[in-house]
């Protein structure tokens, strides 16, 4: 492996790890609850602490990102996330369990504004590059459940935090052993004479593409904090009758997980060659019907459904980001990933009392489903102001 193959191998595994460990706690919810030991709703919530820090603690990394060292920031977010799990897994009650999450959400924070800045600076063809990202990121969203299921039957709840902790630490070791200080693998993209439109970034963005930024980042980041936060959940109930264990339904949550994450491969390398509109008009209406159909829908129609909805939602995340890389110069890159993401990430905190409110015993995720078909609408409408031509034909801060 070259030089700059082994930092990016890092970053990917890095944006695993940040999804992954925030969706360890809600699996052991469905597992304690089946066990007896609480109502769902109740034992979701100590989840959200951990999803406040996960958006709050976005901005101060991307600042300390751009003016302190990227380099650093990963590796304080391997130790640190890594050390907060295993603290967590000896959490005694629920107060004790929601600050070890909120320890948990505050270095795994550090990833995406500083984590996909340098991705995003990894090579010319920015989409594809970011696809691959989102995919590492969404196959730790996919191991999430059926690990943490598997951990929790054979060990324990506790152990589902110590394991990866220990193995998040490792890698925050490796990183600084193999990744050194003075090598710059990841170079910003600079304007060039020969250089295609693509890849050259403005100074400040314009108006309808922050306006849509914001307007997606928050009603977007419902959608996939709630449909990631909810599913194991959803596939449980789907299947409760027909005496499937909690390995089963977290099997199946992480396998269309797997599955859907693969959309980002080609939205990836789409948004190098389509209109940003044309995608996220695509990807967002197709949202709306199957939220709708969801709730009339059987155990194997479930499962479809959610699978498709899977595909759209991930399918989104590498044309989010490929179009603030296209619109941002490079010094600001981070901070601009931070407000980003402090947006989706904040309104995903919402998410965890939101599926708890968009839940019930009797009828499920009708409330739920509703409320983010209607965001789904939202963020259609917001792709209106996207600019009509590819990037490879338009000038990056054109926003025609």
């Amino acid at each position: 492996m070259n030089g700059k193959r082994v930092p990016l191998l890092f970053l990917n595994l890095g944006h695993a790890y940040a999804h992954y460990f925030m969706l360890i706690h809600p699996t052991v919810a469905v597992a304690l609850e089946r066990r007896g030991q609480g109502d769902y709703a109740a034992l979701l919530l100590p989840a959200t602490a951990g999803f406040v820090a996960f958006a709050a603690f976005t901005l101060p990394a991307g600042w300390l990102g751009d003016r302190w060292s990227r380099r650093g920031m990963i590796a304080l977010m391997f130790l640190g996330l890594g050390a907060a799990s295993m603290l967590t897994g000896f959490a005694s009650g629920p107060y004790q369990l929601a600050a070890g999450l909120f320890l948990m959400g505050s270095f795994a924070a550090i990833y995406h504004p500083v984590g996909i800045a340098m991705v995003a600076e990894s090579s010319d063809g920015v989409g594809q590059a970011l696809g691959v990202n989102g995919v590492w990121g969404n196959m730790g969203v996919a191991a999430a459940p059926l690990l943490t299921g598997a951990i929790t039957g054979m060990l324990g709840w506790q152990a589902a935090f110590f394991i990866p902790g220990a193995l998040c630490l490792a890698s925050g070791i490796a990183y600084l052993a193999l990744v050194s200080a003075e090598s710059k693998p990841l170079q910003p993209l600079r304007p060039a004479g020969d250089a295609p439109a693509a890849v050259q970034a403005s100074t400040a963005i314009p108006g309808r593409i922050l306006a849509y930024l914001i307007v997606t980042a928050l009603m977007g980041g419902l959608v996939f904090a709630s449909t990631t936060v909810a599913l194991p959940k959803i596939m449980e109930d789907a299947f409760s009758g027909g005496g499937n264990a909690l390995l089963g339904a977290a099997g199946l949550a992480s396998l269309i997980f797997a599955c859907a994450s693969m959309a980002q491969l080609v939205t990836g390398r789409a948004v190098d060659r389509v209109a940003p509109r044309q995608l996220m008009l695509l990807l967002a209406l197709l949202q709306v019907p199957l939220l709708l159909l969801m709730v009339q829908g059987g155990q194997w129609q479930i499962v479809a459904l959610s699978l498709g909805l899977m595909l759209t939602v991930f399918g989104v995340i590498p044309v989010q980001d490929a179009i603030v890389a296209r619109h941002t110069a490079s010094a600001w890159r981070a901070r601009v990933y931070a407000v980003k993401y402090v947006l989706s990430l904040g309104v995903g905190a919402l998410a965890v009392p939101i599926v708890a409110w968009g839940y019930e015993p009797a009828a499920g995720f009708v409330r739920l489903y509703m409320l983010l078909a209607a965001c789904a609408v939202g963020v259609a409408m917001a792709a209106l102001l996207l600019p009509a031509r590819r990037y490879a034909q338009a000038a990056l801060g054109d926003s025609q």
